[in-house]
């Protein structure tokens, strides 16, 4: 994990960044990976598997329906409105892995499906997302480069920390602790963030495709409850999906790098040390990479994305066992565990928005 110590007892903190000396590189490791992953057949489709998540799903989002329309005018209506945050977010997941060409044979059918799922049942923007996560897959947690790491009123970096002002040097403060509760916005600004792109001027794929698919989902979604819902349920309603799915989203997301080590910018770095020093794995088996979509062997996936969920629990055996070999080390803890790690991560990045007299001992000679 980077480092973050203190400077002096009382001071701001120093960020470390993981160099090419750091890093030592690791001669054709990926390459001797890479063929026993293929002659394992660990990079074949699995389009039964995805067939059966997607009528899963789609059951599941028809239960949904049918909940809402039975239940009528009742506050009860916020638990579909909870169930409904997660059948989206597992839908997000499936987008993700049609965005790397796991579940159909061609890009193109690929891309469509993604697009289909991400803008039109999720109603994020396909092509901000995907422009947005292949910059991140080419360079994790590096300077400059990844914009995971990038400020979005949480900050991951040391620098962006101490820049904090107003509103935000309040929340940097206390980022770790704030983390989760401030996820129950996210489901909202991944909405945002993907309109914003869509209405820009910079040049975007599908970009009328992609606005009609968004507009069409939220009138299906919308009109049906402000119709048969009170306004304030209505409201309500909107909050709690939205919220369960930020907070699902983020929670899903945050362990696969954050607490890992930051790249220096300048650093040139092998494909294989870069892509595995940076992920953390998530323990659990089965019921995690359910809950997870997959993202709970984030080593596997950053080295072989285009790797269907099915065989990544194989392919987890191979890379851990090279990287014994090769002493590169292999990053894998609990889901609980790894929200610590990231609290405790983000909160002593917070660190460097803080006044050196908050300290609790300085307040008291303060007082005297």
């Amino acid at each position: 994990m980077a480092t973050i110590a203190p400077t002096a007892t009382l001071g701001p903190i120093r960020q470390t960044y993981a160099t090419a000396e750091t890093f030592p590189p690791v001669a054709r490791a990926y390459t001797q990976v890479s063929n026993v992953i293929k002659e394992l057949g660990l990079l074949r489709r699995r389009p039964g598997f995805y067939a059966l998540v997607g009528a899963i799903l789609a059951v599941c989002l028809g239960g949904c329906i049918s909940g809402f329309i039975l239940l009528g005018d009742s506050w009860f209506q916020l638990l579909i409105a909870a169930a409904l945050g997660i059948v989206l977010t597992q839908v997000a997941f499936l987008a993700h892995e049609a965005a790397h060409r796991q579940i159909l044979a061609s890009g193109r059918a690929n891309d469509r499906l993604a697009r289909i799922l991400a803008a039109g049942v999720v109603g994020i923007s396909y092509s901000w997302w995907d422009s947005k996560h292949s910059r991140h897959h080419a360079n994790p947690n590096r300077v400059g480069k990844d914009p995971d790491i990038e400020v979005d009123t949480i900050s991951f970096l040391t620098e962006d920390a101490a820049q904090a002002r107003g509103i935000r040097r309040l929340i940097t403060r206390r980022q770790g602790w704030l983390f989760f509760p401030l996820l129950t916005l996210e489901g909202l600004n991944l909405h945002a963030l993907g309109i914003r792109h869509l209405l820009s001027r910079e040049p975007v794929k599908r970009r009328g495709l992609e606005l009609a698919l968004i507009a069409t989902r939220f009138t299906v979604l919308a009109v049906p409850l402000f119709l048969l819902l009170p306004l304030g349920t209505a409201f309500a309603f909107l909050g709690v999906q939205l919220a369960v799915f930020g907070v699902y989203m983020g929670a899903s997301f945050a362990p696969n790098h954050k607490g890992m080590p930051v790249i220096a910018e300048s650093a040139r770095l092998d494909f294989f040390s870069k892509q595995v020093r940076t992920s953390r794995n998530i323990r659990g088996g089965w019921w995690v990479t359910w809950l997870m979509g997959g993202l709970n062997y984030q080593v596997e996936h950053h080295l072989f994305p285009s790797m269907a969920r099915p065989h990544l629990a194989k392919a987890r055996l191979v890379v851990r066992d090279y990287c014994e070999s090769l002493g590169v080390p292999y990053t894998e803890t609990s889901l609980w565990r790894s929200y610590a790690i990231v609290i405790d991560y983000l909160n002593r990045v917070g660190l460097a928005a803080r006044d050196p007299f908050d300290c609790p001992t300085v307040s008291q000679y303060r007082r005297a």
